[in-house]
């Protein structure tokens, strides 16, 4: 065990220290002013009758005892870990590329908050119940990027998934067909299983031709394709664009207000050619638990190589046992 090594897993609730020293604060203030108070009706000669010797000790022991022990929670909760500890995990799953639009259209908000940030917490969600799959990810819009390469290191994925945006693809539109085919070479398998792609968009397409694209990556590679549709598909809501003044617009298009809605009827076509599922999201959540285990894990699994895995311990409990203690002495104290 290296002592020298620590992992802190929520270093943003330290913040609670402050409310500690506030809390602090008050109650010296407090005492402060009840002892004014009452001495004003206490003679000199009365003072240590009334108080006795040991109440203004006693009362500093006590508030030591509740900070210390009150920071000491906080260090708790804060999740201080040391001590790395290697595990060899066997791996066993399917690779799932993530395809996720980033068009201006993902922008429009008849989705809350947005159609993108929706889509960002489905494919969170569905990485929560993953357990050995490996997991990448392409984004697109008049282009497609691969951003970031199969991984099985969820964490990872997540952060650079939080940071992805239309500003990551300079050409505008939305090409569904050709985010199929670029997105389809990321995979590490190379026989024709053990592959799923969830596609997740409101469907618009430039002529692309994403169901001739869908029918051959699942010809040529095997890939079982997954799609879920965001967005109204009755009234649509229109895209918001910011101005350089800073002020909300929205897009036009000659004149007219563009409005997008979305278009399951291509998500339709595009899964059941390749044998996967569409999911009409539209504009409500969706227990993406469901839709992992009910569809994405049906596809078959394969063998990987077995990974090491560095994890640090935990340690709460050398904050939380002595907390306990010290605020159990405090209320024997208080009983003096």
């Amino acid at each position: 065990m290296n002592f020298n090594e620590f992992e802190i897993g929520s270093l943003a609730r330290l913040n609670y220290l402050w409310l500690v020293a506030a809390i602090a604060l008050l109650t010296l203030l407090s005492f402060a002013g009840n002892r004014r108070a009452a001495l004003r009706f206490v003679t000199k000669d009365l003072r240590e009758h009334v108080f006795g010797k040991t109440s203004l000790a006693g009362r500093w022991i006590s508030l030591t005892c509740v900070v210390l022990a009150m920071t000491l929670l906080v260090l708790c909760i804060v999740d201080v870990r040391w001590g790395k500890v290697s595990r060899t995990i066997p791996q066993k799953g399917i690779e799932v590329m993530f395809v996720l639009d980033v068009s201006r259209s993902m922008l429009a908000e008849d989705v809350t908050p947005t159609r993108l940030d929706r889509a960002k917490q489905m494919i969170r969600d569905v990485i929560d119940e993953m357990t050995g799959d490996r997991i990448g990810l392409a984004v697109f819009a008049g282009e497609v990027k691969q951003v970031i390469p199969m991984t099985s290191h969820y964490d990872d994925f997540k952060q650079r998934l939080d940071e992805v945006g239309p500003e990551n693809i300079v050409r505008g539109g939305s090409k569904l067909g050709d985010a199929i085919t670029v997105a389809a070479e990321g995979y590490l398998t190379k026989t024709n299983e053990h592959k799923a792609m969830v596609l997740v968009t409101d469907g618009e397409d430039m002529q692309s031709r994403p169901i001739e694209a869908a029918k051959k990556v699942h010809q040529d590679k095997g890939v079982t394709i997954f799609t879920i549709g965001l967005g109204d598909f009755d009234v649509g809501a229109k895209i918001p664009i910011r101005t350089r003044s800073g002020r909300s617009s929205f897009m036009t298009h000659d004149g007219e207000t563009v409005v997008s809605k979305l278009n399951g009827d291509i998500l339709s076509q595009v899964a059941t050619e390749t044998g996967g599922a569409y999911i009409p999201a539209g504009t409500k959540q969706v227990n993406m638990s469901d839709v992992y285990h009910g569809y994405i894990a049906s596809v078959e699994q394969q063998d990987f190589e077995t990974a090491t895995v560095d994890n640090y311990e935990a340690r709460f409990a050398w904050f939380l046992t002595p907390a306990i203690v010290i605020l159990m002495a405090t209320l024997w104290i208080g009983k003096d």
